[in-house]
């Protein structure tokens, strides 16, 4: 039997292969194509039983199916695989396309929405229906049919091209190795740095050390490095990946000039004055303008410090290391010598408390505390021997959830981390399904011997994955529409991850999840108010340059037609937010995946909008206690469990018990009016 038709329980990984992708993705289209006829012939009185819960069940297997095609492609690409997946990806989208364009069903739905059964639906399931007509809007369900067609081609094309920046930017990365001979040219490095870069030359048959722009190599030559030529090259071939400055076959800048015409002839076929206002019709922001005024508020409170930082920066460089300018490839290695200078720690220091195996059972145990569940190592197969499985219990043992654990960077995975759905909770006949997910990072994996370090951003950002686990594991929603990060505004879904940010800044929380690798001592309290001293280090820079992000994706789709050269477009705001300019062959667009591979185009924005929410969210724990118990179940009852099923904002007055406030995430950032930066 083909693996990827094998619905009967977890993922197949140890027996699935390319040649299985094409034929399973071919057998479920066809079968969804049979009982969507069925369905159709209920649409004159459509109920939910008939009408609504067949194709929903028929289109849950299609999706598992090319998820885990999807998931295997960004953790193991191989070229097989590659192959079988653009091959294959035109027909899903295609699915996809035409559905939302049934008139048939849409009708359906617009008949099931005036029945009076509608008013007997429980409001979730209410939800779900209005959610799906405005979606077959979305989907061009109501254009004439000749731009039907020129809708259907925009999907297939906007698919594939966002496949294709994906893909250039791995080839790119793993394409470049560069080769040290001379340690001397290492000095500064971390030993297990090093270590991995004297075992990536080895595997290649080199003498000495390979250098490679994967996150766990490339970052700490940033911070670390001591040879400034080093600094530049590494920073160079970073900044230009996937540009005109290496093969064509992998420039990114035609795909960009692609995807913006693409998007802005999709929002002008849907009656949208630009992509922003399109992209923006099922989020919580109300428009592009409210959006960008947004931004440059927080800008304008967020600058100042920013200018304070990078002034206190270049004084450090010029008077301690004798920098006369700052360049870019500097400002990492600058900050950590600065950091250490006035806080008395590194970076490298605070690693060395954060042991892989320790770091886990401290966020279990975190876990545990909020919620009384327990994290338990269990069994599956999985698609790399790093890969790991676990389940989530309640304190009676009964399962909740179940998760996939792949930590460690590696040639053939996808840069980054993310968290995805494997299996969504939702009730079939008297069971509940289980739901699993997958959280994946690109940590460095262990060396020489010993266990992998993680350094404090590196433990942040596993614990904000672990949020988004949380929040589509622990849904108590029973319908897959609206069933864990399902039918959430895409500008509310980084609340539960944000959220749980914050207590790896909690002295209750390292006390119990830091082991020193070599002594097995904890994380000394001195320390970690050091740690928490420098919390706020440089989060004016920090702050603006996101919104220099955030803000170039929104100026850019919602500016003509014709579109914006990005480069310029990018220069423009950097004039008004940045205070650090990369230079003019930095090519960041080429890389901005999460815009032109992800779902974030003009959406980028929503780090920002729901880190506002989780910021004030957490303020209610601090106020309580950050494990006050009938708190953590209010956070999980009103936020987690809820699902789509209602407005992100009503989850969050539920739980807030009013509106959010911007001051939580100004304070959490060192940016409260009480800390005015000094004016020079």
């Amino acid at each position: 039997m083909n693996p990827l038709l094998d619905f009967s329980g977890l993922p197949r990984f140890a027996d699935i292969r390319p040649e299985h992708v094409g034929p399973a993705i071919d057998a479920l289209v066809e079968e969804n194509g049979r009982i969507l006829e069925q369905v159709l012939a209920e649409a004159g009185s459509p109920s939910w039983e008939r009408f609504v819960l067949p194709l929903e069940e028929a289109n849950e297997r299609l999706s598992r199916a090319w998820g885990q095609v999807a998931h295997l492609n960004a953790v193991v690409n191989t070229p097989a695989l590659r192959d079988a997946y653009n091959a294959t990806l035109p027909k899903v989208t295609q699915y996809w396309a035409e559905l939302a364009q049934n008139e048939r069903l849409h009708a359906g739905y617009k008949a099931l929405r005036a029945s009076a059964a509608f008013g007997a639906l429980p409001p979730a399931r209410q939800r779900i229906v209005e959610n799906e007509l405005r979606d077959f809007r979305l989907g061009g369900a109501e254009l004439p049919p000749e731009q039907k067609s020129r809708f259907l081609e925009i999907q297939e094309s906007m698919a594939a091209t966002g496949a294709r920046f994906e893909q250039n930017i791995l080839d790119a990365t793993n394409a470049f190795g560069h080769f040290v001979t001379d340690a001397a040219d290492l000095q500064g490095l971390p030993d297990d740095v090093i270590e991995a870069a004297r075992e990536a030359a080895l595997k290649d048959g080199q003498p000495g050390w390979k250098l490679t722009l994967h996150a766990p190599c490339y970052l700490p030559v940033m911070q670390y490095a001591e040879a400034r030529p080093l600094r530049e090259r590494m920073y160079r071939a970073y900044a230009t990946r996937a540009s005109e400055f290496g093969p064509p076959e992998w420039d990114n800048a035609p795909l960009i000039r692609n995807l913006l015409a693409l998007r802005a002839e999709e929002a002008a076929l849907l009656g949208f004055g630009n992509f922003a206002e399109l992209s923006l019709e099922p989020k919580m922001a109300e428009s592009p303008e409210k959006v960008l005024h947004f931004l440059r508020d927080l800008a304008a409170r967020a600058k100042p410090y920013a200018v304070r930082d990078w002034e206190a920066l270049a004084a450090f460089a010029r008077e301690e290391l004798g920098m006369a300018q700052v360049a870019p490839w500097d400002v990492a290695f600058v900050s950590e010598k600065l950091r250490v200078k006035r806080y008395d720690f590194s970076d490298l220091e605070v690693k060395q408390y954060f042991p892989e195996a320790r770091v886990l059972e401290g966020l279990f145990g975190v876990i545990e505390r909020l919620y009384g569940l327990n994290v338990r190592p269990s069994a599956a197969p999985t698609w790399h021997e790093h890969a790991r499985f676990y389940e989530l219990a309640d304190r009676s043992g009964a399962l909740v959830g179940q998760f996939y654990l792949d930590l460690y960077a590696r040639s053939g995975k996808r840069g980054g981390a993310w968290m995805d759905d494997a299996i969504t909770r939702r009730r079939t006949g008297s069971r509940i399904q289980t739901p699993v997910a997958y959280l994946t990072c690109n940590f460095s994996a262990p060396v020489g011997g010993k266990p992998a370090t993680f350094t404090h951003d590196e433990v942040i950002t596993l614990f904000h994955e672990f949020g988004h686990g949380l929040h589509h594991l622990l849904t108590q929603m029973e319908d897959l529409p609206i069933s864990g990060i399902n039918g959430v505004e895409w500008d509310a879904v980084e609340l539960p991850s944000q959220f749980m940010e914050n207590f790896c800044w909690e002295w209750d929380v390292l006390a119990h999840m830091t082991q020193h690798v070599d002594s097995g001592e904890a994380l000394p309290r001195p320390l970690f108010e050091r740690m928490t001293a420098a919390r706020h280090f440089q989060s004016g820079m920090h702050t603006v340059r996101q919104i220099e992000f955030a803000l170039f994706d929104m100026e850019l789709h919602t500016g003509p037609v014709s579109g914006d050269d990005p480069l310029a477009l990018l220069e423009r705001i950097r004039d008004e937010v940045a205070v650090v300019r990369p230079p003019a062959w930095h090519r960041f667009p080429n890389s901005f995946s999460h815009i032109f591979a992800g779902g974030y185009s003009a959406g980028y924005y929503s780090y920002k909008w729901a880190e506002v929410l989780s910021a004030d969210a957490y303020s209610l724990f601090e106020e309580n206690g950050i494990f006050d118990a009938p708190t953590g179940e209010r956070f999980r009852r009103e936020i987690l469990a809820r699902g789509g099923s209602r407005p992100a904002l009503d989850s969050f007055v539920a739980f807030r018990g009013r509106a959010p406030a911007l001051d939580a995430l100004l304070r959490h950032h060192g940016m409260a009016p009480t800390t005015a930066p000094p004016a020079h």
